[in-house]
């Protein structure tokens, strides 16, 4: 199962709970607001649940007289009844790709979210794409402020791309690898048959409102250039140019791409850092509620823009094994999930958030930062490295609490 959500970290998994705290002879807090509700707010229903969701929780709100998209419904318990501790301040924060426009093509399809489809989104846009083997999504470039990221769900990918100085670069990657194409450079992507059936995946930009539709391909450009300028600037006959396209292809079949080791020798040489990782070969983490490993400039030097993470949470029957809470204060997260369906979530720079798994499989999900570092905030850890006496002050905690506060972090907590 597969969920893909778009933090650092691991070093060390729980060690032995330090001594209890010296702050027993601090001043009683005095409380100056009512004390936090102990409503536990469980969740209230899932996607399996056999009765019917009402906007109901304890004493509020009331039943559903009218029309009802129950599965809807079944997947949102709490925009249908909200906890206790919504405010109601936080727009909608996933997009399913399930209802975004497809682009059908020859050999393939695209679909895309931006912050037309999805408001929150300012800072962050994907792309889910599918190529059948052999095809080709076509000679491209995207504008100055559009670095392209890429993680691959299936099959294998043969990148091709030439640099300003003329280098170049061609490579062949596989399921759980990623590409990272700066601005501006131009490259075509071409899946292999590795995979049968070719290859699909998902593609981030660093901003809000890029258009898959809007890029610049060169089927396009030069069905718009008078032939005769084709001819001089190729220095060809102009018949050369007789059955060039009259239109833009995006993504069209073709045969098979040939062995990496066929491409062109520049004579300006390689690029200096490849424009590809193999992700997939990196060893993840493995914590107490699950796994993760982590993936930025620091490691894939090209990719200055993006940073990623790859998250598994294990399943628990009735206590969801928890992604910590935690704070993203240096970029925005893109969430594109597949786990049954390819969702993208949304949280924003300085959001605090977590991610509970409620079922009974183990979910799977990248967290992507519009950032060339991975970091993030544990509150577990925050608290524990904050003086014993602020935090009591503060919030109440007693020091058997206190004491049990974690000083490493860890990404993935199972149930206590």
């Amino acid at each position: 199962m597969w969920t893909i959500l778009l933090p650092l970290f691991i070093a060390t998994l729980v060690c032995a709970a330090p001594a209890p705290s010296q702050s027993s002879s601090a001043l009683v807090a005095q409380s100056t607001v009512l004390y936090a509700s102990d409503d536990p707010n469980p969740i209230l229903w899932g996607p399996d649940t056999s009765s019917i969701p009402q906007a109901i929780r304890g004493s509020l709100g009331a039943t559903i007289l009218g029309p009802q998209d129950v599965s809807l419904d079944k997947q949102n318990p709490d925009l249908l009844a909200p906890p206790s501790t919504d405010s109601g301040s936080v727009g909608n924060a996933k997009w399913p790709f399930s209802l975004s426009h497809n682009r059908l093509q020859t050999g393939g399809w695209a679909r895309q979210q931006n912050e037309d489809v999805m408001p929150m989104a300012t800072a962050m846009s994907g792309v889910n794409m599918r190529l059948e083997a052999g095809a080709i999504r076509e000679l491209h470039w995207h504008k100055t402020s559009e670095a392209s990221w890429a993680y691959i769900l299936k099959g294998s990918v043969q990148i091709s791309a030439v640099n300003s100085d003329g280098q170049n670069y061609v490579a062949t990657i596989n399921e759980g690898d990623l590409w990272y194409f700066p601005a501006g450079v131009p490259h075509s992507l071409q899946a292999t048959d590795a995979l049968p059936d070719g290859a699909e995946f998902l593609l981030v930009f660093g901003t809000g409102d890029f258009s898959e539709d809007t890029t610049f391909l060169v089927t396009d450009w030069m069905a718009h250039v008078p032939k005769e300028v084709l001819a001089k600037n190729f220095q060809a006959d102009i018949s050369a140019f007789d059955h060039i396209p009259g239109q833009e292809l995006y993504i069209f079949p073709a045969a098979l791409p040939q062995p990496d080791s066929d491409a062109p020798i520049s004579p300006q040489g390689n690029v200096p850092e490849p424009f590809t990782f193999k992700f997939s070969q990196v060893q993840p983490t493995q914590l107490s509620g699950g796994s993760v490993k982590v993936v930025d400039s620091t490691t894939f030097k090209i990719a200055t823009g993006i940073a990623a993470a790859e998250v598994t949470i294990n399943p628990e029957n009735y206590i969801g094994t928890l992604r910590k809470m935690n704070g993203a204060f240096t970029s925005e997260i893109h969430a594109p999930t597949t786990t049954r369906r390819v969702m993208l979530d949304m949280y924003r720079r300085h959001t605090a958030h977590y991610v509970e798994n409620t079922g009974n499989t183990t979910l799977r999900f990248l967290e992507i930062f519009n950032t060339d570092r991975f970091q993030d905030i544990s509150l577990n850890q925050w608290l524990a490295l904050t003086p014993p006496d602020m935090v009591k002050a503060t919030l109440n905690l007693d020091d058997e609490t206190i004491a049990r506060l974690s000083k490493t972090k860890n990404t993935v907590v199972g149930p206590a």
